[in-house]
């Protein structure tokens, strides 16, 4: 298994309810299947205990669908958390740390844009709550959890980008929080290399999931079909979204020691979209 005896802090581990999965959801249960000890954290107490459940079940078809081989039920730990308290970051990091001795990955899974709008029309207070969640909270889990990481001269840490920090948009805060999350990224990656902590990021382009359809298929009076074949439309790769798998796997791969050479990337996972830069 890839992730055999690591231990992983999933952050944005929840996720609210649709016809797809979620990124942190896809990311959790494909790191339960390699093997690593899960701290998932979300501010969503019932959608964190059902990704709990599918990242014990996923475990256990691994195992051969036996479930008294799947991973302890130890191994998998829930943790409610605002992170956009400072307090709670640093209390998630004591829990992971306290709780299995170490901590090797950090995946940052958060962002929203709900609220946005171009330059003019921005409103002040929705600015700030974005950027403090897209781009602030990713900074103080990440603070928490170096000195851990410090310590132990290794460590990953995976920010969940957009490839809307390197295309166009129409509206201006979360394309703003993205590209910050691209500059903390490599800021994290060279400051902490001497200590063998690698930091990368993940620019999802347009994927089918939960957050990126139920909102705007809501807005529309529910029309989910229009919602996905007009972002189907604008991928070059088959004309169709990703998925969070596609997510999950590039996670898998950058938080493995197959990518132990790799750090400072801004990895698009979007089927060609952001080579349509401009």
């Amino acid at each position: 298994m890839r992730l055999e005896g690591k231990v992983a802090v999933i952050i944005g581990a929840g996720q609210q309810p649709g016809e797809t999965i979620g990124n942190g959801r896809a990311v959790a249960i494909r790191f339960a299947q390699e093997g690593a000890k899960l701290l998932l954290v979300d501010n969503n107490e019932a959608w964190l205990a059902e990704t709990v459940a599918q990242c014990q079940a996923a475990s256990a078809e691994t195992n051969g669908g036996d479930a008294m081989s799947a991973r302890p039920p130890s191994n998998i730990e829930a943790f409610t958390a605002d992170i956009t308290d400072e307090q709670a970051c640093a209390a998630l990091a004591q829990r992971a740390h306290q709780r299995f001795g170490r901590i090797d990955i950090l995946h940052n899974n958060v962002g929203r844009s709900q609220g946005d709008a171009p330059t003019p029309e921005m409103d002040g207070d929705v600015w700030d709550m974005l950027l403090t969640l897209n781009v602030k909270a990713m900074f103080m889990t990440a603070k928490h959890v170096l000195p851990v990481m410090r310590d132990q001269r290794a460590g990953v840490i995976l920010n969940v980008s957009s490839t809307s920090s390197l295309c166009a948009r129409q509206t201006v805060a979360y394309k703003t929080s993205k590209g910050a999350v691209n500059t903390l990224t490599h800021h994290l990656a060279m400051e902490n290399a001497p200590f063998g902590i690698r930091a990368n990021a993940i620019l999802p382009g347009l994927m089918d999931t939960p957050m990126a359809i139920e909102r705007r298929a809501q807005e529309r009076g529910g029309d989910r079909t229009t919602v996905r074949a007009e972002r189907d439309a604008q991928v070059p790769l088959n004309r169709a979204m990703g998925t969070a798998w596609d997510v999950a796997h590039a996670a898998l791969f950058l938080a493995s020691d197959e990518a132990r050479y790799i750090t400072g990337v801004l990895l698009p996972v979007d089927g060609g979209l952001s080579s349509r830069i401009g």
